[in-house]
C-alpha cells in the first residue's frame, strides 16, 4: 500500500481490487508477516502471513469462473504516527463470469494497520456479524439490504 493521508481507506480500496482480481499475492501484500486476524468464516483465528495467506487461496480458488465484488460503507478511521486503525461495513457480491449478481452479503470490518518501511500493513483485522438471538445464526444483510 502507498502511503496517503488515509491509509485505512487505501488499504480498503486495496483489498477490494486484490478480491475482484482473485489475486492471493496481491491480497496477501496487504498484511504484515505477523498479522492477527479474526475472520468471520470457518475459524476462530489466524495468525501469520501464511495462514492468511492459505486461506486468500482456497477462497479465490473457490470461486471458479466467478468474481467477488467488495464495497465498503460507514468508513471511519483515524491515522496518528505509525498507527492507523478503523472500521467499516464491506458488502461482498458475487457475479457470474458474464457479471451477472449470483448473491451478496455484508459484514463489519475493524483494520489496525502500522507503518512498515515505506508504507502501511494491517497488523490485526476483525470480521463479524450481529447474531440473531433466537436462531443462533449471523445476520449477514444490514438493515434489510438485499
Amino acid at each position: 500500500m502507498s502511503d496517503t493521508h488515509d491509509p485505512f481507506l487505501a488499504a480498503l480500496d486495496a483489498y477490494a481490487a486484490a478480491v475482484a482480481a482473485k489475486d492471493a499475492d496481491a491480497f496477501a501484500a496487504l498484511y504484515a508477516d505477523d498479522v492477527h486476524v479474526f475472520d468471520l468464516w470457518g475459524r476462530w483465528e489466524l495468525r501469520g502471513l501464511p495462514a492468511w495467506r492459505a486461506m486468500a487461496q482456497d477462497w479465490f480458488s473457490s470461486l471458479g469462473a466467478e468474481t467477488v465484488a467488495v464495497t465498503y460503507a460507514q468508513a471511519q478511521s483515524r491515522a496518528d504516527g505509525a498507527l492507523a486503525y478503523g472500521h467499516a461495513v464491506l458488502t461482498f457480491a458475487a457475479h457470474t463470469a458474464d457479471g451477472a449478481r449470483l448473491r451478496s452479503l455484508d459484514n463489519r470490518i475493524s483494520l489496525v494497520l502500522e507503518r512498515r518501511g515505506e508504507g502501511w500493513k494491517i497488523v490485526h483485522e476483525h470480521t463479524s456479524a450481529p447474531v440473531d438471538h433466537a436462531s443462533g445464526k449471523a445476520v449477514l444483510k444490514r438493515d434489510g439490504a438485499e
